[in-house]
């Protein structure tokens, strides 16, 4: 999660938060309601490494401020339904303004998408897999700090998740991309240790059942 909104306090309501949100409503929303709950539904975790492969090149709250047009595009992210859609839909949606008209990343959102369908075919689930790459405990630093958290844009497993991705023929998931969907998937908990919601998601991780 880079810092796209400045050295803002994240002080808001008396509620000190990450700095990263600044002080935008919807993002505020975000960072306290969503940003690191863990998630085991295979179409929430399809549809967020999709919209990170978006990102790339802009802000998240650019995507976030995008997202119901991204779902309604993208048929909700239902991955079966995704991995059929083609050519004359890719036309289609480049002409959409709702979304990021990109044509490799659209393409890359159906590829994706049957990949994801032989990885579910191959391991029971996406959640099985994505979490098999959960940082072993021990492995994370024992606070979080802002200055931390603006210098930690990949990981060693982020890169090992990336890797694996795209040995599998997956494309917009570099390990940059795969750190900020960790983050936000619950993965790791990365909210800085005075940010009200860091013990909220630790417990939230902690009976979590993993896949």
């Amino acid at each position: 999660m880079t810092d796209e909104t400045g050295a803002g306090a994240g002080n808001v309501d008396g509620k000190h938060r990450c700095r990263w949100p600044g002080m935008d409503a919807l993002y505020l929303h975000y960072h306290d309601s969503e940003w690191g709950v863990p998630v085991g539904d295979d179409n929430q975790l399809f549809e967020k490494i999709c919209l990170e492969g978006f990102q790339a090149g802009l802000s998240w709250l650019t995507i976030l401020r995008k997202r119901e047009n991204f779902r309604k595009a993208f048929k909700n992210f239902e991955i079966g339904k995704v991995a059929r859609m083609g050519d004359p839909d890719i036309e289609r949606l480049l002409q959409d303004a709702g979304i990021i008209r990109h044509r490799g990343k659209i393409a890359s959102t159906i590829n994706n998408a049957n990949r994801a369908l032989d990885l579910i075919k191959e391991q029971g689930s996406l959640a099985r897999y994505f979490w098999s790459f959960e940082p072993a405990k021990g492995a994370r630093p024992d606070g979080v700090t802002h200055e931390w958290l603006m210098k930690q844009t990949t990981s060693p497993e982020s890169v090992a998740l990336s890797k694996d991705l795209k040995k599998r023929g997956w494309s917009f998931v570099g390990p940059t991309t795969a750190y900020a969907f960790m983050q936000a998937m619950g993965l790791v908990n990365d909210h800085i240790d005075t940010c009200f919601c860091r013990d909220t998601i630790e417990a939230e991780r902690n009976k979590f059942k993993r896949p």
